[in-house]
């Protein structure tokens, strides 16, 4: 298991910005490829975004290409996603997601990441 604990969430009005953080709790280490997903509310699990374990690929969901960047900082056993001009279609749970064991994502769907965390919920308003 690699517990992961997403922040950042909140409300904000459409056209703003918001900046989640994702980080392993306890002594483990986020040294994997990751990426984030979001749900809407009864909606299926959506890709948003993936990087490579150090950060050299990167690859983005149709709906968030040129206003969401991924990043993250290994030393600090985080990743990061940077969500600009944002709207109401954003609103969603976000979760961060890691592949430990697996080949890297060919398809970028939830079965192929190995953990999940709880979740930081995003809400845009018009």
């Amino acid at each position: 298991q690699v517990p992961l604990v997403e922040s950042g969430g909140g409300s904000v009005q459409a056209g703003g910005s918001l900046r989640l953080s994702c980080a392993a709790s306890g002594s483990s280490s986020i040294l994997y490829s990751m990426g984030w997903f979001r749900q809407p509310r009864n909606e299926e699990r959506e890709f948003v975004a993936h990087i490579s374990w150090n950060g050299d690929f990167t690859h983005y969901g149709d709906s968030v290409k040129g206003r969401f960047t991924i990043s993250r900082d290994n030393g600090a056993n985080k990743i990061y996603l940077q969500m600009n001009s944002l709207k109401p279609d954003d609103t969603a749970a976000y979760t961060c997601a890691l592949i430990k064991s697996g080949p890297p994502p060919s398809t970028y769907r939830p079965h192929e990441y190995d953990f999940f965390g709880q979740g930081t919920q995003v809400t845009v308003s018009s």
